[in-house]
């Protein structure tokens, strides 16, 4: 039932946001030079590795620290936009629709990741990581909360992460079809650009920590 759930919604969603797509990949060509996607490995359910897709929010190669922490240099113009209004993500529709993917799970990591908290992803990863969850709305605005820690790696390892793998892995106890109907639709409202967010997300921060890509993106 849940497979279904993901591979309905996903192409009805893709359909429906193709020309935002489109407009999003002629910004990205015109704002900055590179490809428009952005492809990383990330865990996949039982460890398997895959290619997660996000449009390209950072200078294509661009030198840098492999993290992201807060305000980089090397995003772009319009990248701060997408990667604010969290578009750039929607590529992972695609994911879905693969099987990498599910709408609702644990956030896909980075194997260096995964392996450094692997007795809680030997958890998490026996489903499919997803788009979202209630850890994702949680800390949906990480990475202005690591940018203002004193040692914002420090933080993410010993404070952020080990709620988000708290907060997921207690989801997925009582998850139902309808508590990821429920949550989806609570991600939708959380990413409107209007007050009503404020009262769905209770808003946390994000950061994508991982070692660094060809084109310094995260």
């Amino acid at each position: 039932m849940k497979r279904c759930m993901d591979v309905f919604c996903a192409f009805a969603l893709l359909l429906l946001l193709l020309p935002a797509l489109l407009l999003c990949a002629i910004i990205i060509l015109l704002d900055s030079r590179g490809p428009v996607l952005f492809r990383q490995v990330r865990m996949g359910r039982h460890f398997r590795p895959f290619h997660v897709l996000k449009l390209r929010t950072m200078r294509h190669r661009g030198d840098g620290p492999p993290y992201t922490l807060g305000d980089d240099a090397r995003i772009t113009f319009a990248g701060r936009w997408m990667r604010t209004s969290k578009v750039d993500e929607l590529p992972q529709l695609w994911n879905v629709l693969r099987g990498d993917m599910s709408l609702v799970g644990p956030r896909p990591v980075v194997p260096q990741l995964a392996e450094e908290f692997r007795d809680e992803y030997e958890r998490l990863l026996a489903v499919r990581p997803g788009l979202t969850d209630p850890a994702t709305l949680k800390y949906r605005d990480e990475c202005e909360l690591l940018a203002a820690a004193p040692d914002p790696l420090h933080h993410f390892k010993r404070v952020v992460m080990p709620d988000k793998l708290h907060i997921s892995a207690q989801y997925l106890k009582e998850a139902t079809v309808w508590s990821d109907l429920g949550l989806m639709a609570r991600t939708a409202q959380a990413l409107l650009p209007c007050p009503s967010r404020n009262l769905v997300g209770q808003s946390a921060p994000v950061l994508t920590i991982m070692p660094r890509p060809a084109d310094g993106k995260s």
